[in-house]
């Protein structure tokens, strides 16, 4: 919000459980308070105003967040977001329409965290054509164990969804995560750090806990499909063609040649489509 964007907050950044605690301290305004800080911020630009009304109402991005714990991201991220949101609906609140700053603030701070959880969804970015698509959804249930596939697995997978073995492999690949050099190249500087250098797991991790890190991320590969299963075949297309689309994303305008509607209506179907979504995977 211009310098009041710059104000200091709390940060999510560190131990989430010691910030929400800090949070919960500041307290909440009167409707009178809220009207004065508001009227304050709003005709002499007063920042102390506006930090106060964003420092009262920080709990309430810490409610909205935890919604949105069904993605797989770092909560302090969904928190961090949220503050963004809440400090434009302090920007925008306007003291003299008789609402209260709450009813904006839920607002942009669901906005800020939506368009967050879009550009980093990574159940829709790893899957990018046909066939990893329904690798993406089926692998997992089919993989026996935790262990790396075997070819004979590789083979058999493969005939079961008619896909290719590459297809197979690159999937596997794609969950297990990105492929780095352990050892440093021969052109890297002497003072580099290779991953050989600090791999070590100290702490480890017991069987119980690998259990239950395989069983989340299974829930979140089948809850994209589950998602997608609830909607409506033109909010389907929808969806998928904007985000889930092999190559470029179809615009707006596209949809609404192929619709026979407008663009602001395809836009509108889409933010009900994902808001559908999003509460299916909550």
């Amino acid at each position: 919000m211009n310098s009041a964007m710059s104000l200091p907050i709390p940060s999510a950044v560190g131990s989430l459980e010691a910030y929400i605690q800090s949070v919960n301290r500041f307290p909440m305004l009167s409707k009178e308070q809220e009207f004065a800080l508001a009227k304050r911020y709003r005709t002499g630009n007063d920042l102390d105003a506006a930090r106060q009304l964003v420092l009262s109402h920080l709990r309430v991005v810490v409610s909205v967040a935890r919604g949105y714990a069904g993605y797989g991201l770092p909560q302090a991220d969904l928190i961090q977001e949220g503050n963004i949101g809440l400090m434009k609906a302090v920007k925008r609140y306007d003291p003299e329409r008789g609402v209260r700053l709450v009813s904006l603030a839920l607002h942009w701070i669901r906005a800020e965290i939506h368009e967050f959880v879009v550009r980093n969804w990574r159940l829709v970015k790893i899957a990018t054509t046909k066939s990893q698509r329904k690798l993406f959804f089926n692998l997992r249930s089919l993989k026996q164990g935790l262990q790396p596939l075997l070819p004979q697995q590789v083979s058999e997978i493969a005939q079961q969804l008619n896909v290719s073995e590459h297809d197979v492999v690159e999937m596997e690949a794609r969950f297990s995560g990105h492929e780095i050099a352990l050892e440093p190249g021969a052109s890297d500087e002497e003072e580099s750090h290779a991953p050989i250098h600090y791999l070590a797991d100290d702490a480890g991790h017991e069987p119980s806990q690998i259990l239950e890190m395989a069983e989340r991320e299974r829930l979140q590969t089948t809850g994209l499909e589950h998602a997608l299963s609830g909607l409506d075949e033109r909010s389907r297309r929808i969806v998928e063609a904007r985000w889930l689309n092999e190559g470029e994303a179809a615009t707006l305008h596209e949809l609404a040649d192929e619709f026979n509607v407008s663009a602001e209506r395809i836009r509108q179907i889409e933010q009900k489509a994902l808001g559908k979504m999003q509460a299916a995977l909550s």
